[in-house]
C-alpha cells in the first residue's frame, strides 16, 4: 500500500521538443523526492476550464489522496487577503490560488496530511485567514531572503523545541531560502515554529492537525527528503486509518 500523494503545479510557456504552448510544469525534485521517499505522486494542475470554476471538484481530488503537496511559485494574490498590490507583486495567478486554496481547504476538512513549501505555506497562510508582507525588504531592510529572482541563498534558522520543525530538521538548520513575501498576520489556529536571524517567520504548524506543516524555505532544491519522510509517514498512517473504516 503505497500512499499516494498529490503535487500542485505550475502554470507557464514551456517548449519540449518541437511544442511551445502553456503547460503544467513542476520541478522534478518535488516528484522525485516524493517517491524516493515511499509514496507514490499524482502531480495536480489547475484548470481554468473547469464548469464551475478552478476550485470544481476539489473534495472528490482529495478523497481519493493520503497526502497533499502545495509547491513554490509565483507570488499570491494580495487581493485574497484584502490589499491591493504592490508594484513588486509578480507572477500572480488568481486560477491556481483558487484552485490550490479549495483542495487545501478540502485536505484540512479531511484532516488530510499537507506539506506546504514557500508559495504553498503562504496559500496556507491565506486560506486560514492571514497575510502576507507583499515585499518583505521593505519590512527588514535587506534581501538576504532572496537576493535575486531564482537564486537560493543559505539561511539560518532557529525552530521551536518539541515542533515538528525541530524534529524534522533539528535545531538550527541552514536552509535554502528564495522569497520576497513572507507572513504577516498568521492564519487562525497557526504556530510559528522556525524563524531566521530577522525575526521573519519560516515554518508553521496546525496543532491538533494530523500532519500539517510549512516551510517558506526549499528543501527539494537541496534533494532534503527529511520533510516529505515525515509526509508519507502522516499518509501511509491516514491510509491504514482509511482501510480500517473500509473507506476507499
Amino acid at each position: 500500500m503505497i500512499p499516494l500523494i498529490g503535487i500542485t503545479t505550475y502554470v507557464a510557456e514551456a517548449a519540449w521538443g518541437a511544442w511551445e504552448r502553456p503547460a503544467a510544469v513542476l520541478p522534478e525534485s518535488y516528484f522525485e523526492l516524493v517517491a524516493s521517499a515511499g509514496g507514490r505522486p499524482l502531480l495536480l494542475p489547475p484548470p481554468s476550464s473547469a464548469t464551475d470554476g478552478p476550485g470544481t471538484g476539489a473534495a472528490e481530488v482529495i478523497d481519493v489522496l493520503h497526502g497533499l503537496v502545495l509547491t513554490g511559485g509565483g507570488d499570491v494574490d494580495p487581493v485574497s487577503y484584502g490589499e491591493a498590490p504592490e508594484p513588486t507583486v509578480g507572477g500572480v495567478n488568481p486560477i491556481r490560488d483558487d484552485s490550490e486554496r479549495a483542495l487545501l481547504a478540502a485536505a484540512l476538512k479531511a484532516d488530510l496530511p499537507v506539506l506546504a513549501i514557500c508559495r504553498g505555506c503562504q496559500i496556507l497562510n491565506v486560506e486560514l485567514g492571514g497575510t502576507l508582507h507583499q515585499h518583505l525588504p521593505d519590512v527588514i531592510g535587506h534581501d538576504g531572503h532572496r537576493s535575486a529572482p531564482a537564486v537560493f541563498g543559505n539561511m539560518a534558522v532557529a525552530t521551536e523545541p518539541g515542533s515538528r520543525a525541530a524534529e524534522v530538521f533539528g535545531v538550527s538548520p541552514t536552509v535554502l531560502c528564495c522569497h520576497h513575501q513572507s507572513i504577516h498576520e498568521l492564519g487562525h489556529g497557526l504556530v510559528p515554529t522556525a524563524r531566521a536571524d530577522d525575526g521573519v517567520i519560516e515554518a508553521v504548524e496546525l496543532p491538533g492537525a494530523r500532519f500539517v506543516f510549512g516551510v517558506q524555505w526549499h528543501p527539494e532544491e537541496g534533494g532534503d527528503r527529511r520533510p516529505f519522510e515525515a509526509l508519507i509517514h502522516a499518509a501511509a498512517a491516514y491510509q491504514r486509518d482509511r482501510a480500517d473504516q473500509h473507506l476507499p
